[in-house]
């Protein structure tokens, strides 16, 4: 295996950390990043020494991509860039999730990453109620755009039918597209994590501990759960991807559950603008914007479970912003169909 590219990870790791610590001014955070800049030239020169002899690299200079970067974090800063430094193999960015100290921290080998398993909980109801509120908003404004332009019932029910169906599996395809990516680059930096802690476990085992150092644990137990971890392979990738990648293993998600989910709730919202259409009555827009209104209402409100913002203020916005977006595609129907006549 040619350890050329190991060897440059680590040594463009070492260069983006110092880049940080000269950002963190006098932090602790600082320190920490000093310290994995030290750890990750030790682990290049490992890789270094698995050169031929006679052909080992005698200069590292940053890519065009690493130095882009860190003018980004003289600029703006890493906590905005974590995803970016994340992708670019450089560790600690757990730190910037929440403030230090702002979780207790492990004191058993046990509690170690529990903090993280709930972090995934209820965002498939979440991606749900937004899949169903897009649906609905989406489909009575163009569903208004057109009987501002034709009352023909026919023709508005066979454009909201259209724009139902288009609109569910545009949201299904970008949803599995979106999760399909996000897991592919998980995986990836998984793979790294794993192959690194096969070919030197201690060095892993002391940017670890840096790192719970950096969170609030005294630096001596630090070393001993970050030693008691590395020892157990499947809990140190476990811990490591967490710790040190910001990355949960268990909460990757499912690319054809993301878009199966997205397709139905996008469906369901989109559907109820259109059931006054189904039934034998008078006006169906009037009922139609009725029955939508309803809709967002409770929308708002559930979506107010996400904010923790009040659950009428919430309804109640749902309603006015739809009903703007409604407003300006009924009149600019309107104008067209006058246009055209």
């Amino acid at each position: 295996m040619d350890p050329t590219p190991n060897w440059q990870f680590e040594k463009q790791s070492a260069y983006l950390y110092r880049v940080i610590a000269e950002r963190e001014g006098h932090s602790d955070r600082k320190k920490l990043f000093l310290s994995l800049a030290d750890e990750a030239e030790k682990q290049a020169a490992i890789w270094e020494s698995k050169f031929t002899p006679g052909l080992s690299p005698t200069h590292f200079a940053p890519s065009l991509r690493a130095r882009l970067t860190a003018q980004l974090i003289r600029t703006l800063g890493p906590r905005p860039l974590r995803g970016i430094l994340a992708a670019m193999k450089v560790r600690g960015m757990s730190v910037y999730v929440a403030p230090i100290l702002s979780h207790s921290m492990p004191h058993r080998i046990s509690e170690v990453g529990n903090r993280h398993k709930s972090m995934g909980a209820g965002n498939w109801l979440r991606a749900s109620v937004f899949g169903a509120n897009d649906g609905l908003v989406s489909n009575v404004s163009l569903i208004l755009g057109v009987a501002g332009a034709s009352m023909d019932t026919h023709l508005v029910l066979l454009t909201g039918t259209a724009g139902m169906l288009a609109g569910a599996f545009s949201m299904a395809c970008g949803e599995y597209i979106s999760v399909k990516s996000q897991r592919e680059f998980f995986e990836k930096q998984i793979a790294v994590e794993k192959e690194e802690l096969e070919q030197y476990p201690e060095e892993e085992a002391a940017e670890l501990a840096l790192i719970f150092e950096a969170r609030g644990l005294p630096r001596a137990e630090a070393q001993r759960n970050a030693k008691i971890l590395i020892a157990d392979p499947e809990k140190a990738l476990e811990t490591l991807a967490r710790e040190e990648l910001g990355v949960n293993p268990d909460d990757l998600g499912s690319p054809s559950l993301a878009a199966g989910s997205s397709f139905l709730s996008f469906l369901v919202g989109a559907f109820i603008p259109l059931v006054a259409f189904l039934l034998p009555i008078a006006d169906p827009v009037l009922i139609s914007v009725a029955i939508s209104a309803v809709a967002l209402f409770g929308v708002g409100c559930v979506l107010s479970l996400f904010t923790g913002r009040s659950a009428i203020w919430g309804g109640t916005r749902m309603v006015l912003l739809a009903s703007f977006a409604g407003a300006c595609t009924f009149f600019l129907g309107r104008w067209l169909g006058v246009q055209m006549s």
